[in-house]
């Protein structure tokens, strides 16, 4: 009916529209109900009339927005995509925006091109309609070139179509990156907020990611399985979200009871599953998890997971290098997602990782840096003061097994008064030695020390001159904090260890470059953690005062510890558990896993002390272990904040297409919501 691509479709704003080059029959509508009508002739027509679905054919797109470049000049394109306005330079010369997932392109309407109806028409479209456009490729001036997708060229326009006109009244405007509007108007106009080049930006490199992680475990010799979401309830830690069933009343004619799923915090008993009975050698999936936790700014109740699983791992450290830190079992683990990170950092960041990355164990990263993730790409590492001190003074720590630790800023400070943690002292040693000594001075001050004591720290000899204040570097003064812990390191973080990140964020925030941060990535292995721990509160409404297992239940003991296990010194056992830290943020974690089930089941029962109910949810486990499974161990990435990474993103909503509140809203779908009474008692439920 039209073979000519040469056409205007233009919303109908008090007038008639006109089409140049092209015959439209008398009553034609494009788009039903979306409040606009073409018509060639359009005298009978009132100015809001609504059609039915007559729709005009259109040319096929010949390029994206970010794909030209000045060696398509002179082609004839066509384009579609969103339009925003760039301003009237006079009345016969405008020019707009034309943008989708690819980039954006500059378009000109002139009056010598398109006509002085098309220029008109353009200028009355709301921004953020979508269109298609017709028009002849141009090389931008010298000086209006830019480098970005596009950016060097622009397009002459001379027709275009209106797909859909946008609302004028939008709740905001998404490409105003000046005036960005508050996340949680954003949250609510997601579809909006999605337009934003920044966000396009990251759903396509998670995209990019993806695939090469796909791509390299296929290359490694896994097998991408899928594993069931909805499971049985277990207590492997983390709270859960449970899915009701609609209730069939027993043929015993017993009362309905509620029956639920439970989804899945991770693939974690699938998988070792699917490992012990060696169909798969070696697993992955890029895995949907779910987890009902408190509200935290880098949480989402919905979360990805880039899960791995191998048998036939190693157990132990017999295949350790005399010189290699690593002293537990998975080194084919190790090796697998050392490769990955290497490759993405190779092809999204541009550099060349080191071929082993650090490691260190879980006591050793506590006591220098006060954190099992931290952030190497600053020094200030806290001091163990008790080592330091006379034994006398040494002793009284000794005896309550605490240790005095010591952190001592290397920059100038301001008032860190109102941040520093409960439980941290400063004190400020002043640049002339006061009297009667540094070292005794400092004691004295200190009201931890005291207090330990239980009385005054006396004026000894021994006191006087012992080199403290010389190994703190509080020679010519300075601030020092003190703190005391457990000798044994417990839990995620100490008083020390969050108040020496805040303390170098702060003086960065408020003096940049103060502290000098490294910008090479510090990857970093943490390892021997504490297999079992009191120290979780996340863990608490499980555990009910009970041993909890500081990863998860099926974590296998260091070889070195397992006597230790069974003569019940359970505070001394250490896990064949890896986390692996990148600056500061944990991006993964894996272990070793049990594979005897006489082991695990010791470790459910007597440390655990799971009752029978609680054990039952792993029955299954425990009868595939006794049918013979492989040594095996694993990892997962959390996905989601390794993208936020490598976006340069401050929250892991900004790698997500819809995410939720960090208190688990939706504010797009408005979910969850409350179901009516009729639909609960489907489910054998009702409102309390």
């Amino acid at each position: 009916m039209l073979r000519s691509t040469r056409f205007l479709l233009a919303r109908r704003v008090g007038a008639c529209a006109v089409f140049p080059q092209l015959k439209v029959p008398r009553r034609l509508a494009f788009c039903q109900n979306a409040g606009f009508h073409a018509s060639a002739t359009a005298h009978n027509s009132e100015p809001n009339a609504r059609h039915a679905g007559v729709f005009v054919p259109l040319p096929r797109r010949t390029h994206t927005c970010g794909a030209l470049t000045p060696e398509d000049a002179e082609k004839h394109v066509v384009l579609t995509g969103w339009f925003s306005s760039r301003g009237q330079m006079s009345k016969k010369l405008s020019f707009f925006q034309l943008r989708d997932s690819y980039g954006a392109t500059q378009l000109v309407a002139d009056v010598r091109t398109c006509g002085e109806e098309v220029l008109a028409a353009m200028r009355k479209i709301p921004n953020g309609s979508t269109i298609l456009i017709e028009g002849t490729v141009r090389v931008r001036p010298k000086g209006q070139r830019r480098d970005v997708p596009a950016g060097h060229v622009e397009v002459a326009v001379k027709s275009f179509a209106l797909f859909n006109p946008a609302d004028r009244n939008l709740p905001y405007d998404p490409e105003d990156n000046l005036n960005l509007a508050n996340e949680e108007l954003r949250l609510n106009y997601r579809y909006l907020d999605l337009r934003r080049s920044e966000l396009m930006a990251n759903l396509k490199k998670r995209s990019d990611v993806a695939f090469l992680v796909r791509s390299t475990l296929h290359d490694e010799g896994f097998t991408e399985v899928e594993t069931p979401m909805l499971l049985n309830s277990s207590p492997e830690g983390a709270r859960e979200y449970l899915v009701p069933v609609r209730a069939r009343r027993p043929k015993t004619g017993e009362p309905m009871q509620p029956m639920f799923y439970a989804l899945s915090q991770s693939p974690q008993q699938p998988k070792q599953l699917l490992v012990a009975s060696g169909a798969v050698d070696r697993y992955y999936q890029i895995a949907r998890c779910f987890r009902d936790e408190d509200g935290r700014s880098d949480r989402q109740p919905e979360f990805t997971q880039v899960d791995l699983e191998m048998a036939w791992v190693s157990w132990g450290n017999d295949l350790a290098a005399p010189d290699d830190p690593w002293r537990i079992g998975g080194h084919e683990v190790r090796d697998t997602v050392e490769t990955i990170v290497r490759k993405i950092w190779r092809k999204f960041e541009g550099r060349e990782l080191e071929d082993r990355f650090k490691v260190m164990t879980y006591d050793e990263a506590m006591s220098k840096y006060g954190s099992d993730k931290p952030d190497l790409r600053y020094g200030m590492e806290i001091k163990n003061v008790t080592d330091m001190l006379p034994p006398t003074l040494r002793a009284a720590f000794e005896v309550q097994g605490q240790v005095l630790e010591a952190l001592v800023p290397e920059f100038p400070l301001d008032d860190p008064s109102a941040c520093i943690p409960e439980g941290v002292e400063q004190i400020s040693v002043p640049s002339e030695s006061p009297s009667p000594s540094p070292d005794l001075w400092l004691l004295q001050e200190s009201k931890i020390i005291s207090s330990t004591l239980g009385s005054c720290v006396p004026d000894l000899p021994e006191l006087r001159h012992f080199g403290l204040t010389r190994q703190l570097g509080l020679d010519h003064g300075g601030h020092v904090f003190l703190a005391k812990r457990k000798s044994r390191p417990e839990g995620g973080s100490t008083n020390l260890g969050v108040l020496r990140s805040w303390l170098v964020s702060r003086a960065n925030q408020d003096h940049p470059h103060t502290v000098e941060v490294s910008e090479d990535p510090k990857f970093l292995w943490v390892t021997e953690f504490p297999l079992f721990t009191h120290a979780d509160a996340d863990k608490d409404f499980l555990a009910h005062g009970r041993w909890s297992s500081s990863h998860h239940p099926f974590t296998a003991p260091m070889r070195e510890d397992i006597e230790k296990m069974y003569a019940g010194k359970i505070d001394e056992v250490r896990g064949q558990h890896y986390d692996l830290v990148l600056n500061g943020q944990e991006i993964g974690g894996g272990s070793v896993r049990v594979h005897d089930a006489a082991m695990q089941d010791y470790i459910f029962s007597q440390i655990l002390q799971l009752d029978e109910k609680e054990k039952a949810s792993f029955n299954h486990l425990l009868q595939a272990l006794r049918f013979g499974a492989a040594p095996h161990g694993g990892f997962a990435f959390g996905f989601d904040r390794l993208m936020a990474i490598l976006c340069k993103s401050s929250s892991i909503r900004d790698v997500i297409a819809f995410p939720k509140t960090q208190f688990g809203r939706d504010l797009l779908f408005k979910s969850p919501s409350p179901s009516s009474p009729e639909v609960l008692a489907q489910y054998a439920l009702r409102p309390l």
